[in-house]
């Protein structure tokens, strides 16, 4: 909550700055208003808790009523949100709010087309760290409004060794050695291979989940069969939606797809403010 805070603050401060002289000169504080936000396209949403926080920054007791709740799909023309306050807080609040709820919803609705895609395969789509920066809490809760799951969060919540790592620590082998030394053991290791004999070292080293970078079709199946369920199997590396069940079918535990974030165009919503 308090990192919600920060980004609300930071995203209101870029905004308003020392004032809005715009609505501060033309709204009395006693003023009252009424508003609504409407889809103007089908969509998933996102956000709906992070918009209400940016109003009662302006307005403690501003009424936030949403017709919906995060994953729901909504149709062109719908009302999302009903909101009652102070007519200053609403105006204020308006772009910020609308920023969040276009760029978490367009994640959760781009999401739920990969979800689509991929039907109902049990391997788990996952996203990756490539999130707009400041905003990664937001918009991973977004994938799962749209029902894909989290890879790790960030640096700190999950072992990933990658090809960097590898290079400079002289081999997989002894990358897992060093880094099993000094972690929990209820930690998995999880490690990063683009060719098969990668996989073999990743095996024989003992990770618990092997990574296939940027491999094909019949690379990804070859690896699956020397991997044998030792090891969770991560596909990764510009995936394709179209190329989604086609993955599955290869044996694979989990596909990661930077696009379910990086890709993602903001959905289009507006606000009517009346008095």
């Amino acid at each position: 909550m308090q990192l919600l805070k920060r980004i609300i603050d930071l995203a209101i401060d870029e905004d308003i700055g020392a004032g809005d002289i715009t609505t501060d000169n033309l709204v009395t504080p006693d003023m009252h208003g009424k508003g609504i936000i409407i889809a103007k396209e089908q969509l998933v949403i996102a956000g709906l808790d992070v918009a209400k926080e940016v109003f009662l920054r302006f307005d403690p007791d501003i009424v936030f009523e949403p017709e919906y709740k995060d994953s729901d799909i909504i149709e062109e023309g719908k009302i999302v949100i009903n909101i009652e306050g102070k007519l200053s807080a609403l105006l204020k609040g308006e772009r910020t709010a609308l920023n969040f709820l276009q760029r978490l919803s367009g994640i959760a609705t781009n999401v739920r087309s990969f979800v689509n895609e991929l039907g109902n395969s049990s391997v788990r789509l996952v996203d990756t760290r490539k999130t707009t920066p400041g905003l990664r809490i937001l918009e991973k809760h977004a994938v799962m409004a749209g029902g894909a799951r989290n890879h790790r969060t960030g640096l700190y919540d999950g072992v990933l060794i990658k090809d960097n790592h590898i290079a400079v620590c002289g081999g997989i082998n002894n990358a897992v050695e060093r880094v099993r030394k000094k972690i929990s053991h209820l930690v998995k290791i999880e490690v990063e291979v683009s060719n098969l004999a990668e996989v073999t070292e990743a095996i024989d080293a003992g990770a618990d989940v092997i990574m296939l970078d940027n491999m094909d079709i019949q690379q990804i199946k070859d690896a699956t069969g020397l991997i044998k369920g030792r090891a969770l199997v991560e596909v990764s590396g510009m995936v394709k939606k179209d190329a989604l069940k086609k993955l599955a079918g290869t044996g694979v535990d989990i596909i990661s797809v930077g696009a379910l974030t990086h890709a993602a165009r903001s959905v289009d919503l507006s606000m009517r403010i009346s008095q």
